[in-house]
């Protein structure tokens, strides 16, 4: 089979992405075969070809998101016969493309725990492509425990998994969703522009809220200075829940006053998608199955992507950070 494939010339070197050859990995027990159709390339994959995650092993095929069909079943009894020539889609959890190969291939071993059968709404390009930022995005809801009670607050709401926040606190059907970015033509309800961006917020979300602020803020931008100002704007027993920080050498601290904190009983939640396994990772897909299947959750259209082949991933995929790209394996 064709496949993406990272390795290392020695410990302390940069991981190298290449194609290459390899054999279609045997069936081992508890595992299916799958035959990748679509895989996407998330800003994670970019990242973890840099060497940026410390327990990725290698060499290593790469890649988290998939759809593809199940070709065979290690096993055979019962129900799980039945999953034979199923479409399925799903995303790593803590291995796949970490420390076990990944989907960036056209043959890809999955747990049988973690096969989710892709919805009909679903095309198999789109299927490939919601991975991450829907079990992200469904992470940090779960963990704020929203409910419709709640005012949301997300920030980065045109990105994958803000837009993803968004629509299932919709779903979920919250008293208020409040959406900020950076971008005016998403026509978020507060736009955080270049300049004074954490005053622009502040004052977006008292003006949208009569002062009261937020019971939930979803951040998916990881900036200091906005992560500030929206702790300020939490209501009592506000939630904070957040996916990102800064990278590189940039300062990776805040300060905020502990005082109200405490005194409104604030609750902080990190939200990382690569921290569980791959079948709970499978759970949360299956627990946003309903919500797509009734349009409540809808993925990116087709065209937001450009369609590479295998051969052509690694300059026009890996190497152009900004573009939406997902791999044809065919």
């Amino acid at each position: 089979m064709r496949a993406l494939h990272l390795a290392k010339a020695s410990a302390n070197s940069p991981p190298e992405i290449t194609t290459a050859f390899k054999s279609i990995p045997l069936l081992k027990p508890g595992h299916a075969l799958v035959r990748i159709s679509y895989a996407s390339i998330q800003p994670s994959d970019r990242l973890n070809a840099q060497g940026l995650f410390p327990y990725t092993t290698y060499p290593r095929i790469p890649g988290r998101d998939y759809s593809g069909v199940v070709l065979d079943v290690a096993d055979k009894s019962g129900a799980s016969n039945s999953w034979i020539g199923k479409s399925v889609y799903g995303t790593s959890g803590s291995t796949l493309g970490f420390d076990t190969d990944g989907t960036h291939a056209q043959y890809c071993l999955i747990p049988q725990d973690a096969l989710v059968e892709k919805p009909a709404t679903l095309s198999s390009l789109q299927a490939a492509t919601v991975g991450v930022p829907f079990t992200t995005a469904y992470i940090c809801i779960s963990k704020a425990q929203v409910t419709k009670n709640d005012v949301v607050l997300v920030l980065g709401a045109n990105g994958a998994v803000g837009s993803a926040a968004s629509q299932m606190a919709r779903a979920i059907g919250c008293k208020q969703v409040l959406t900020a970015a950076r971008r005016p033509d998403s026509k978020p309800d507060i736009v955080i522009g270049s300049e004074t961006p954490e005053t622009m917020l502040t004052e977006g979300v008292s003006a949208r809220t009569a002062g009261k602020g937020v019971d939930v803020v979803i951040d998916t931008v990881g900036d200091l200075k906005l992560m500030t100002a929206a702790l300020e704007q939490l209501a009592m027993n506000g939630r904070y829940a957040w996916i990102a920080a800064p990278r590189g050498d940039s300062s990776k601290k805040i300060s905020f006053d502990i005082f109200q904190a405490y005194r409104k009983e604030i609750t902080m939640l990190g939200c990382n998608s690569a921290a569980r396994t791959i079948e709970v990772t499978a759970d949360s897909l299956r627990s946003v199955n309903s919500w797509i299947a009734q349009g409540s959750l809808r993925a990116q259209a087709e065209g937001d992507f450009e369609t590479l082949k295998l051969d052509e991933a690694i300059e026009n995929g890996y190497r152009k950070t900004a573009q939406k790209v997902v791999i044809d394996m065919s």
